[in-house]
């Protein structure tokens, strides 16, 4: 049954999360289904969305298809392209336009990470009508100023009432491995940990290897095979870490780590994509062009990252901007080639 807190927010009481996870095997299934139906070609390299936040949707694709991508990983939050409240009137026309000129949808970035976040049901019942599977979701943070026993036993709640939602809805919310200091996940292992005792259909990992090479170095490797049934979807991007940090305040801890062009920081993209193809990964594969480019004629540096959509302005000319999403392509295209995935 449901139950309202404080707020008036409807939640899910643990009964009812115990009694949909044993209802769901048949909409797991279909779930799962659906999974393997959009990824029976093998793994759906896609642009994140982030990346051409500074053009409308349209242009974007257009961005997307010229850089030679195969799929497209939109965005449902606040300063995306779809807001959150908008997501059962904006969402369906991006995908099916997104489908339309030939790129996938695999998966889709959003701001939830438990069932009291904003319009939670609204986006997984949209997903659900549009065929979509896999959704990132934000991992929860550290209080360091309180055990973190309590904050388990917590997280666990906030787990097992989420993996109810999704089986309702034949969804799985994966979960992004950060790097920052106090997000669960930059490691990997306490999100598994978490997790390892729920159906993966539910909820997963999305394995970001350059946040959790930051963290572990080529220990991405221990938790890559003890997470591996977990592990929804990958994330790529390339880091060196540490890099003192000039610009740190006082007191602050001065090092951090600084993503790079593929190939030129410390990720082993080898041993990565050989040891996905190698346990049957089919899942999607977002790329994170998340580092600074020179820009042409300047001594200063563009942000490929950049910002929200409405805020961002291309600080770079097009084509140029587009050539480096197209060596990136290029890059990771090869890299998994290499390692017997089939690419398109």
């Amino acid at each position: 049954m449901r139950a309202n807190n404080e707020n008036g927010v409807s939640t899910l009481t643990r009964r009812s999360v115990l009694q949909a996870l044993a209802a769901a095997p048949a909409v797991a299934a279909l779930g799962s289904a659906m999974a393997q139906h959009k990824t029976a070609n093998g793994p759906t390299l896609a642009l994140v969305s982030r990346h051409i936040q500074w053009t409308d949707w349209r242009t974007g694709l257009d961005v997307a298809r010229e850089a030679g991508y195969p799929g497209i990983v939109w965005t449902v939050r606040p300063g995306a392209h779809v807001e959150p409240e908008n997501v059962a009137r904006d969402l369906p026309e991006i995908v099916q336009a997104t489908r339309a000129a030939g790129l996938d949808v695999p998966m889709v970035i959003t701001a939830i990470g438990n069932v009291r976040a904003p319009h939670a049901e609204r986006i997984l019942e949209t997903f659900a009508e549009l065929g979509i599977v896999r959704y990132r979701a934000n991992a929860p943070r550290y209080d360091y100023e309180r055990d973190f026993a309590s904050q388990y036993d917590e997280m666990r709640r906030d787990l097992e009432a989420l993996a109810a939602l999704n089986a309702r809805y034949g969804t799985t919310a994966c979960f992004h491995t950060h790097s920052a200091a106090g997000g669960v996940g930059g490691g990997g292992w306490d999100l598994w940990m978490l997790m390892k005792d729920l159906d993966p259909n539910h909820v997963g990992i999305n394995f970001d290897i350059g946040h959790v090479t930051a963290r572990n170095g080529n220990g991405w490797r221990d938790i890559a095979h003890a997470a591996r049934t977990h592990i929804q979807s990958l994330s790529v991007k390339d880091v060196v870490a540490w890099q003192r940090n000039p610009a740190a305040r006082p007191g602050d801890w001065p090092w951090r780590a600084e993503f790079v062009p593929p190939g030129e920081g410390m990720v082993d993209f080898d041993r990565f994509f050989s040891f996905f193809r190698a346990t049957g990964f089919a899942g999607p594969v977002e790329v994170y062009h998340e580092y600074k480019a020179p820009i042409p004629g300047s001594d200063d540096v563009f942000d490929m990252l950049g910002t929200n959509y409405g805020r961002w302005t291309l600080e770079v000319p097009r084509d140029y901007f587009v050539s480096l999403l197209k060596r990136d392509v290029d890059f990771y295209k090869a890299a998994m080639r290499k390692a017997g995935f089939a690419v398109a």
